[in-house]
């Protein structure tokens, strides 16, 4: 198996624990180079890489094929761009760039360059969405009507220097959780026909927002996106109803408090949640009404890695495309326009892209 030379840019807390250990544990990569600009903490982890100081000398470099970006939302473009135009592959994290000009170009430029440009959205691959992909495809509530997904925190001061809470474009919470509600909302039900949003700043000292509230009608069927920083005592995360039934879903997916915990995805059972934590299941079935806890599949951020190797090796068709960082993006905008405005805005703007 021919191996993909990576080159990942920052070594903060997305790098270390969504990319790194998926890169390091398949046989499809090699981490061979780290850009930190002052420190070389990912050499004390990883002493076999290599340390560059800036983009410029990481695309440089002719043996690394991929550039994974996890810096900061503001750099996200310059630096795809430049890699791109260097003939690289690129990862960008979630939510890919901070305005659709620079999505569009960036997607144009994929194409003009014949590089492979995707965006990080691994919460497709976490155990709750993977399971309920499974109960809509296979109609076991019947034709959804009502759609509610919940991200919420309890996070009632500032983290010092965390650049997501500063008054800066592409801060606040409806970029960073509000990527992962969108995202999955759009790959399971495609483009809405409006869009109404509640964006606020609940904390005192918030300087970004730290709360929203988007419904999305799709005519029969609404979506609700909701997030929250002052969520002390959680309900359920997903809450989807039907004409046959209903399913419940609270908890979160394991996998980011074991990698948090220096937990490798190389070992048995990875991403499997506990009985406990599966969902409600209350619908009919071939004339009998069941209600019982439905076994949830488990989750793997590495079936991520796993289609980008089959992309850029078999060419087989890309399954995060960058038109869908760009369709979240517009989704962004369209939520602050609505807020804004204090009214609902018809969808415009959107790409039309196969999302399955």
């Amino acid at each position: 198996m021919p191996k993909i030379k990576v080159g990942l840019v920052g070594f903060g807390i997305a790098a270390k624990v969504m990319h790194a250990p998926f890169i390091t544990t398949s046989e499809g990569f090699e981490l061979t180079h780290v850009l930190e600009r002052h420190n070389d903490s990912s050499k004390q982890k990883y002493p076999t890489i290599n340390i560059v100081r800036n983009i410029d000398e990481l695309i440089s470099i002719p043996e690394v094929e991929l550039i994974v970006i996890t810096t900061p939302n503001s750099t996200h473009f310059e630096y795809a761009k430049k890699a791109l135009l260097a003939g690289k592959h690129v990862v960008l994290e979630k939510p890919f760039t901070i305005t659709t000009a620079e999505a569009l170009e960036l997607v144009e430029l994929s194409k003009n360059t014949d590089r492979v440009l995707s965006v990080y959205q691994n919460r497709r691959y976490v155990s709750d969405f993977l399971t309920i992909k499974k109960i809509l495809s296979e109609q076991l509530l019947g034709d959804v009507v009502a759609y509610e997904a919940h991200y919420d925190r309890y996070r009632p001061e500032a983290r010092p220097n965390a650049w997501r809470e500063e008054n800066a474009p592409g801060s606040g919470i409806l970029y960073d959780l509000g990527a992962h509600l969108i995202d999955q909302a759009l790959y399971l039900f495609g483009m809405p026909q409006s869009i109404n949003a509640d964006v606020r700043m609940q904390r005192p000292h918030a300087r970004a927002t730290d709360y929203f509230d988007l419904r999305l009608d799709y005519g029969k069927m609404l979506v609700r996106l909701k997030s929250g920083m002052l969520v002390r005592e959680p309900g359920p995360r997903y809450m989807i109803h039907g004409t046959k039934g209903s399913f419940i879903k609270s908890g979160e997916d394991p996998q980011e408090e074991m990698l948090r915990a220096g937990v490798l995805p190389n070992i048995p059972h990875w991403g499997e949640e506990r009985p406990e934590n599966w969902g409600l299941l209350h619908t009919e079935l071939n004339g009998n009404v069941i209600k019982e806890k439905y076994p949830s599949l488990p989750g793997n951020f590495g079936m991520y890695y796993q289609n980008l190797y089959n992309t850029i090796v078999h060419h087989a068709p890309l399954k995060e495309k960058p038109e869908h960082g760009y369709n979240t993006i517009r989704m962004v905008e369209l939520a602050t326009e609505s807020n804004k405005k204090k009214c609902t805005i018809q969808s415009s703007g959107l790409i039309e892209s196969d999302y399955q």
